[in-house]
């Protein structure tokens, strides 16, 4: 409190009848020594508050109303202090400095910028990801916190500009080989081989050293959840110097239960728990999680909570995973998402959708065929990434929307990267089909969560036409 705010109190404190004390900037002492009577009951009391209230974080909503996730003091500061504790290499930095651009009604933000505060690092808040490249350049972060689109756009917008000449293209292409198989170099624990090792240091003055200059030229560590993140962009941004760790979690879990370290990794994985956090996985394979984070329930909604709360304190997280021999959890996708073709397939949308939307023509995508004779797909393009793929290929963008839909060089191109994704798939699993729509999902629209999950459900109305014709 500045003087400015003393003046200003100074001159109601005869009408704030509950005021007792003013503590101005640089009167720690005075606190200090206000404390110094207190009594050891007064000292349990107050460490008990640490069951108080301290927010309430609302769900995404994916597939219904958002609930309301109290969540308390004693709730936040466990998630945050054990994951500083395992995260040394970035919150230990002595000049560790922090960009959040996620929204705040995001938990993971909160757990971020609450970490910032306890780990005494810098902190900037950047207003709109859509200019996250010039918060970026101007704050110059060494962490960053971000869901696997970010990361995907980075790339793309890199490779677009390195595409503008030909011999930028053939450089690019080369350095990002080259950036995959050094991280798959350390990923196996063994010595890049001298040919590599020459290649990698070109590569890193011609491309990856721009690249980090472009992330602001200190960013070394990140951390990525909300979504799988394609296990070639992991590869790509390791051997570029930017190391990508997946986390896992949810605001029920007051953010994360799980997460890669520099020290113990593995791509495709969403790390080992966090200390003090147990997981396990349940007979259907759920994953399930119980550990100081889990919240005691949701906000005036004993039903919902009875549905993923049981006795013992085990949080059903609705996501379907497995831990492999060394402890590394894995996640395959939402357990509600599951996919049960006519013929008593499952299919996990998600295995499909992450590999789709590695296309930079691709949006967004969703994976259909519950109840339907075979699997599907709708995707929507990202016409900012249209108008260069097409100049490379000497044409224009098509005038209308149903003509971008409809054009057979486009439709040609999403078709190769849905065979790819088939390839992770058993056949029976497999998209058969599928459908470019006219216009992207949206926020506004209701298609989208704030933190751009697809709300299923309400995809599934809206396009419901498209989706029958499909099955035509």
């Amino acid at each position: 409190m500045g003087e400015a705010d003393l003046q200003i109190l100074a001159s109601l404190s005869g009408r704030l009848r509950g005021l007792r004390h003013i503590w101005a900037i640089g009167d720690l002492d005075v606190v200090a020594s206000g404390g110094a009577n207190a009594s050891g009951d007064l000292l349990a009391g107050r460490h008990r508050a640490g069951q108080d209230l301290a927010t309430i974080v609302y769900t995404s909503g994916t597939t219904g109303q958002p609930k309301g996730c109290p969540l308390t003091h004693q709730n936040l500061l466990a998630d945050v202090r054990t994951a500083i504790d395992v995260l040394p290499e970035i919150f230990g930095q002595p000049e560790c400095s922090i960009l959040l651009f996620l929204p705040l009604a995001h938990v993971f933000a909160r757990i971020i910028e609450i970490g910032a505060l306890e780990a005494g690092a810098v902190l900037g808040h950047w207003p709109d990801p859509t200019t996250l490249a010039d918060g970026l350049a101007e704050f110059s972060p060494t962490f960053l916190l971000a869901v696997p689109r970010v990361f995907e756009k980075v790339y793309q917008a890199a490779r677009r500009q390195a595409r503008s000449s030909p011999a930028g293209a053939k450089i690019f292409d080369a350095a990002a080989a080259t950036s995959v198989r050094w991280s798959l170099a350390l990923e196996a624990d063994r010595k890049p081989g001298p040919i590599l090792t020459v290649q990698h240091a070109v590569f890193g003055r011609l491309v990856y050293r721009k690249l980090r200059a472009a992330a602001g030229g200190r960013l070394t560590y990140a951390v990525s959840g909300g979504a799988p993140l394609a296990a070639h962009l992991a590869h790509f941004f390791r051997g570029a110097g930017i190391t990508i760790l997946e986390g896992y979690g949810m605001t029920e879990a007051a953010g994360a239960a799980s997460v890669n370290t520099p020290s113990r990794s593995r791509i495709g994985t969403v790390g080992l728990p966090l200390p003090g956090i147990a997981i396990r996985i349940a007979a259907d394979g759920e994953i399930l999680i119980k550990g100081a984070n889990v919240f005691a329930g949701y906000w005036r909604n004993e039903q919902a909570t009875d549905d993923v709360l049981d006795t013992d304190g085990w949080l059903r997280t609705g996501d379907i995973g497995l831990l492999d021999g060394d402890g590394f959890l894995r996640v395959s996708g939402r357990k509600k998402d599951l996919i049960v073709t006519a013929g008593g397939i499952n299919v996990a949308p998600a295995v499909l959708e992450e590999r789709i939307r590695t296309n930079p023509l691709v949006s967004n995508c969703m994976v259909v065929g519950d109840g339907r004779p075979f699997v599907a797909c709708l995707v929507t393009l990202d016409r900012e990434e249209l108008v260069p793929w097409l100049a490379e290929r000497g044409r224009t963008m098509p005038g209308t929307a149903r003509g971008i839909a409809r054009d057979p060089e486009i439709g040609a191109e999403i078709q190769r990267s849905v065979d790819e994704a088939n390839k992770a798939v058993s056949r029976a699993e497999a998209i058969r089909r599928f459908a470019i729509l006219d216009t992207d999902f949206t926020e506004i629209a209701g298609q989208l969560t704030p933190s751009g999950k697809v709300r299923r459900a309400i995809v599934a109305v809206d396009c419901a036409a498209e989706i029958e014709a499909l099955y035509s």
